[in-house]
């Protein structure tokens, strides 16, 4: 065996000398052939061991990983063969040359690659006489599944990382429902992938991107999002609060892509331009001025934001994500002059809230029972306390708004009315024209309830949302992970708490019977001791651990591990009653019981987990 360059290959493994002679014969990319190239040269077989024995997995909606050569990277071979696979899947599923002129949609970010991984997909599906749109320029993620919509494709791609680092990139996938793929269809592609792994004689001739086939969507659907935004706003609320408000808001797009999109959403909902953080406003992959392009992280993510805000005296601060699918705010206290960031959780009460009250302004004589709030496992329960107060329907589902996503398509061809969905990580639908959480909409109807607040009940959000406690009853978050490299220590720690005093047993109680558990659920196992045939309702992956404990004094604690990081994420949430008024009180209970969920049952000290860095 030989390399390009006349050394001998000799690994010592049979398999990986195939699979360096595989990329060695693919690969068409400069600088990721020389760099396994170079490998070979040195003799680093660990390193082509990691790089190319595994491969990334088509997961949760598509792929996401590490920019740099191999089958387990984010390259441009790797973007071949999923492009490869996809179209072959597609063709299965729509054989006839007819469902085919529907097309698909590709979009791209700011990231390094992402308009070249694009590209490359779509040349693919062009030479097999497949109609494409292809976005000219970046865009904002909820453009991709809005297109997939408005045009009915047949499916469509943005290749983003979302927050993740710069160093990462990503191949996000919606189906003809325009919701992201859900089993069978990431199985389907997958094994498509795995069956069409050698490019095609044609898959290489990227550059000749000038079929007719090929269409620009982005002026159309930039008018059209738009116009269809504003339909879902209020006119009362536009014209007799945003027309007339003084409230100005900082924005940071977190070196992303949103910018253009906030501008133009705010000029249609009659909001005064926010006043953009300059250094953050445009798309650069490098990301400079944020360790982390994440605004979840919270303050550590507005540093830029705040100081503008100090400097400008405003109140509020909107930040999106790099691909402006999700929303980040904060609010300064005009007593004391700190700045809250609120969570995920505070952010979907407030919106929901807001969504039932807009959908009422437009809808005063329709009843609300045929409206649906969806939320995932994981957020907080108090959106189900507001839906159970004003006669709505509430729906829970897995983690992640592929689940959500899909729900509400089942919904919404029922003839019911999808107000509002969210998830704690700063994702939120708020109105079914983007089935996907979308953090443009979200930004302008977050603004105009600022607005609104302000003008009508001279509150601000944090004001509001005490209201809605005393209201719907006090809901009290603590969220956060432990890291473990480990998987076998991961699966030790789930399968104590599966058969804690005796097989097939879990906890009855923590703290010395202090708190007593009353159900228990495990979608790993497909366990739920609240369902009358002790089986859980929603679907059950054997590939990940998730157990909830639900307390008798109405305490929801979740114990799950992340599908694309070594962690084990804990979710805890205090819901009360409205009568149950000592706030401190529940927050310190609370408290007690995280602890003692840790200390018990995850046992952090003798598995060496490494608590999250603050």
């Amino acid at each position: 065996m030989q390399t390009a360059n006349g050394h001998g290959i000799d690994s010592g493994s049979s398999e990986l000398n195939g699979k360096i002679i595989e990329w060695l014969q693919w690969d068409k990319n400069e600088t990721t052939l020389t760099e396994i190239q170079k490998l070979v040269e040195d003799s680093e077989w660990e390193k082509l061991k990691l790089l190319l024995l595994t491969r990334l997995s088509f997961g949760t909606a598509g792929l996401r990983g590490a920019m740099r050569a191999g089958f387990n990277g984010m390259n441009e071979l790797v973007v071949l063969q999923t492009a490869q696979g996809l179209l072959k899947y597609i063709q299965e599923c729509y054989p006839s040359i007819e469902d085919q002129k529907r097309g698909v949609v590709f979009g791209f970010d700011g990231r390094h690659q992402s308009r070249r991984f694009a590209e490359i997909s779509a040349s693919i599906f062009l030479q097999a006489k497949i109609p494409v749109f292809l976005y000219s320029k970046t865009v904002a993620t909820p453009m991709v599944p809005f297109a997939v919509f408005e045009k009915k494709c047949l499916a469509g791609v943005m290749v983003t990382a979302s927050h993740n680092p710069k160093n990462d990139n990503g191949y996000k996938v919606y189906w003809t429902n325009s919701a992201q793929i859900i089993s069978p269809h990431d199985k389907g592609i997958q094994k498509y992938i795995m069956a069409n792994l050698a490019p095609w004689p044609t898959s290489w001739n990227v550059d000749q991107l000038n079929s007719p086939l090929l269409s620009d969507p982005y002026d159309e659907m930039f008018a059209l999002y738009f116009e269809k935004l504003a339909k879902v706003i209020p006119s009362t609320l536009i014209h007799n609060y945003n027309a007339k408000s003084h409230v100005k808001f900082v924005y940071s797009a977190m070196h992303g892509v949103g910018w253009p999109f906030i501008e133009k959403a705010f000029t249609i909902a009659a909001l005064n331009t926010p006043i953009a953080v300059v250094e953050q406003r445009d798309p650069d992959p490098e990301f400079p001025t944020v360790q982390f392009p994440n605004p979840e992280e919270g303050k550590s993510s507005l540093v830029l934001s705040i100081k503008l805000a100090n400097e400008s005296q405003c109140d509020v601060i909107l930040a999106n994500d790099p691909d402006a699918d999700r929303l980040a705010c904060a609010e300064k206290n005009p007593e004391t002059g700190e700045w809250k960031v609120f969570t995920g959780n505070e952010l979907g009460v407030l919106l929901g809230w807001w969504a039932i009250e807009c959908y009422k302004k437009v809808h005063s004589t329709t009843k609300l029972s045929d409206c649906y709030l969806l939320t995932s496992t994981v957020s907080s329960k108090m959106l189900a306390a507001v839906a159970r107060a004003e006669g709505l329907q509430f729906i829970e589902t897995l983690t992640g708004f592929k689940w959500m996503g899909n729900k509400s398509v089942e919904l919404i061809q029922q003839g019911k009315k999808v107000l509002f969905a969210f998830e704690e990580a700063i994702g939120f639908m708020f109105s079914p024209t983007v089935l996907d959480k979308d953090g443009v909409s979200a930004a302008c109807h977050l603004a105009t309830m600022v607005c609104y607040l302000k003008q009508e009940e001279n509150k601000s959000l944090m004001k509001k949302l005490e209201d809605l406690y005393h209201k719907y009853g006090y809901h009290y978050t603590i969220t956060s992970y432990f890291i473990c490299y480990d998987p076998q220590v991961i699966i030790k720690i789930f399968e104590r708490i599966r058969n804690f005093s005796g097989e097939g047993t879990y906890p009855t109680s923590i703290l010395n019977g202090t708190y007593p558990i009353k159900y228990v659920r495990d979608l790993t196992t497909g366990i739920d001791t609240s369902q009358p045939n002790g089986k859980a309702t929603l679907p059950v992956s054997k590939s990940s651990q998730m157990i909830t404990f639900t307390f008798d004094n109405g305490t929801v604690v979740t114990l799950r591990t992340s599908g694309t990081e070594p962690k084990i994420k804990y979710y805890a949430e205090m819901c009360a009653q409205p009568t149950q008024d000592n706030w401190s009180e529940l927050r310190s209970t609370l408290s007690e019981m995280v602890d003692g969920i840790l200390q018990e049952l995850l046992q952090p000290a003798k598995h060496n987990l490494i608590p999250k860095q603050d």
